[in-house]
């Protein structure tokens, strides 16, 4: 039982980072896209993204799995495209 409690705080801790890592990568790609960095504003939504989809894993939250792991297929689509 102490060996669950000790793993949930872990993984609900490594997901704290991950989130907050995640969102301040996303906001300096939403940056990136105001002034015109490209490509390395998709860079950094796609490094975003992906720490989304890994939060949604540690919480096991399908929505938040779904719509992000959608999100990243779409941005690899668009910029194999380019």
């Amino acid at each position: 039982m102490a060996s669950e409690l000790g793993s949930l705080a872990g993984r609900s801790g490594t997901a704290f980072v991950v989130k907050w890592v995640a969102s301040v990568i996303q906001v300096l790609g939403y940056a990136g896209t105001a002034f015109g960095w490209t490509p390395w504003n998709l860079y950094l939504f796609v490094v975003g993204v992906l720490g989304w989809l890994i939060v949604g894993v540690l919480w096991n939250d399908r929505a938040i799995m779904l719509i992000h792991f959608v999100a990243l297929g779409a941005m690899l689509a668009g910029m194999a495209r380019t």
